[in-house]
């Protein structure tokens, strides 16, 4: 259901350029929805006119980025220090190093700077010595609780169970942060099972942590090059059996049921939810990739749509970047808003740390720099 253009982007593409696309993407769709994140559409409408958002915030100094991509940062170097410890016989298990990771995310919520002296284990990660981490914009009061008030790790539940912590809320901060377990050509099955198990850090509700992990797998699908209607449909399969699955599957189908039958549009988008939970959040962001499909300008056309609603324009819009960017790649993102966002550096050196460590299968490997040590 694409036109031939968008097919050659899905074909000449290579994997580094959507693994960068990905998280680049995020950080933009974060960057455009964050300044209207708690407006409705007719106040967006009244303040930015007709069409609502339609470019990054101008300024002197980089576009601002909030909890979404600060999450996703440090989801990935846990993910990577976890594999790094695994791989070097360091013991221990990815989940537990993405509940280190959140816990150095935390510090930056409530330090104003980063550290003078360096800190011991577990506050010793590369990403601590950034000072733009170092912003409280809004972050999910369960992703605060939940690793504030379980400094120790907690074995996640079964897929299906209630987990153990924060166990009423399904919120959309399980969603905005997982990408990362799609980027690391781990297969769908364990890029799903990874991040339904490090949504739980955060988030016990069946809903919240199995959005994640739909979306971790549809990040995955994309990145290795299935166009956006075949991929979103072989995750709807990939979950549609699975205990507590429903509310997941029946998001992700109104999605893709709107998508097919009305013409993009802002209203459209809001018939689809309004993003504040888990499984609303990955619908609408699938909405806006599929309805953008036949657009001459698919990723700028997704990113719009996502971030003009009533809802949680930051995590939608961040989480529809991810998907354009692993989609198209991120030679196919704006240039100008590329170059505007905040931690754009950073997003580099994560992204490309990805591609060695899971390319390479070598903890060791020396351009890792040390960034993730094997203790």
């Amino acid at each position: 259901m694409t036109d031939l253009a968008a097919e050659s982007a899905y074909r000449d593409s290579g994997y580094r350029d959507r693994v960068r696309g990905a998280l680049l993407g995020g950080a933009i769709g974060d960057a455009l929805g964050w300044p209207v994140e708690f407006l409705q559409l007719h106040q967006i409408q009244e303040k930015f006119g007709p069409d609502g958002v339609t470019r990054l915030p101008a300024g002197p100094g980089p576009v601002e980025v909030t909890d979404d991509t600060q999450m996703t940062l440090f989801t990935a170097e846990g993910l990577i220090r976890g594999f790094v410890r695994g791989w070097s016989g360091g013991g221990g298990s990815v989940p537990e190093a993405v509940h280190g990771a959140y816990r150095r995310w935390l510090m930056t919520q409530y330090q104003p700077e980063p550290d003078a002296e360096p800190q011991p284990r577990p506050y010793d990660g590369w990403l601590l010595r950034q000072p733009f981490l170092y912003a409280r914009r809004a972050p999910g009061n369960a992703c605060l609780s939940g690793v504030s008030e379980h400094p120790e790790f907690e074995a996640p539940a079964a897929i299906g169970r209630t987990g153990p912590i924060n166990p009423g809320s399904k919120g959309c901060g399980t969603v905005m942060r997982s990408a990362p377990f799609g980027l690391a050509r781990l297969g769908v099955e364990q890029s799903f099972g990874l991040a339904v198990q490090c949504a739980q850090l955060t988030h016990g509700h069946p809903t919240g942590y199995l959005a994640a992990g739909a979306f971790a797998a549809l990040v995955e699908r994309l990145a290795q090059g299935v166009e956006p209607w075949a991929a979103v449909g072989g995750t709807v399969e990939q979950i549609r059996e699975l205990p507590a699955s429903k509310e997941t599957v029946q998001a992700l189908a109104r999605a893709v049921r709107i998508a097919q039958e009305s013409e993009p549009s802002a209203e459209a988008v809001e018939r689809v939810g309004l993003g504040w939970v888990a499984e609303e959040c990955l619908a609408m962001a699938v909405y806006a990739l599929l309805a953008a499909t036949l657009d001459p300008d698919p990723v700028r056309t997704a990113l719009r749509l996502s971030v003009n609603h009533s809802g949680d324009s930051d995590s939608v819009g961040a989480v529809c970047g991810n998907l354009v960017g692993a989609a198209y790649g991120a030679s196919a993102l704006p240039e100008e808003w590329v170059g505007a966002i905040e931690g754009r550096a950073e997003l580099l050196t994560v992204a490309d740390d990805l591609l060695v460590l899971f390319g390479s299968r070598d903890p060791n490997h020396p351009a890792l720099g040390g960034r993730y040590p094997a203790w």
